[in-house]
């Protein structure tokens, strides 16, 4: 079944190719990894579609996994983390190495960031587990995993462990990388949208780079 599934996605994505986005979706995403020019949501519909009626969650982490690793365009491995939102697999545990795998290997925001979902609905499932690793990751050598455990709660609205999110930035406010402030930022943003005046108070009361300082407060 795995095999079967990987090449039925990867022809439905060759056949909604598009040469002529293609350039400037692997210019705007720096990737060293072609694109075929098919656009992110048609390819997560493509992996949805292909998946259909599939309830056997090994054979789609396997599926996945197959096409992340067997990939010659990025869109395979938009693909394969659209595999992991599938219902049979939501909440699963045995996502997390592959959550971790896909990180660790992909190494870019578009990559993290989509995968941060996976984590947030094993908050909801496996609350004290989940808590436990992102607080883990967060201190990890590693700053895409950093950028994931910060990110973990993304879309929980008033579900947000505030101190959960507390504890995952803490280790990183310091950082000077990009993409670790900016997610900090995000994540307090985000935060705002229910308790603005927790976010206020957190950025009062902690030094927070300028960067993750400006987008926590951006809609405050």
């Amino acid at each position: 079944m795995t095999d079967q599934l990987a090449a039925t996605i990867r022809g439905y994505l060759r056949a909604a190719a598009d040469p002529s986005r293609a350039a400037g979706q692997q210019a705007y995403m720096k990737s060293a990894m072609p694109f075929l020019g098919v656009r992110v949501p048609q390819a997560r519909m493509i992996a949805r579609r292909a998946a259909a009626g599939i309830t056997d969650a090994a054979s789609l982490r396997a599926t996945a996994l197959q096409l992340w690793d067997g990939a010659e365009h990025r869109e395979e491995r938009y693909a394969a983390m659209a595999l992991l939102a599938w219902r049979p697999l939501r909440g699963d545990p045995a996502l997390v190495p592959v959550v971790e795998y896909m990180v660790r290997t992909g190494r870019w925001w578009d990559y993290t960031d989509e995968l941060a979902h996976r984590l947030a609905d094993l908050h909801d499932v496996r609350p004290d587990e989940t808590a436990a690793l992102v607080r883990g990751w967060a201190r990890d050598d590693d700053m895409w995993i950093r950028r994931i455990a910060i990110l973990s709660q993304l879309g929980r609205g008033i579900r947000v462990d505030p101190q959960l999110l507390a504890d995952t930035i803490e280790p990183n406010r310091g950082d000077p990388e990009f993409f670790v402030r900016k997610a900090i930022g995000w994540a307090l943003r985000e935060y705002a949208r229910v308790e603005p005046e927790w976010v206020r108070a957190y950025v009062t009361d902690h030094s927070l780079s300028p960067l993750s300082r400006r987008e926590a407060l951006k809609h405050l």
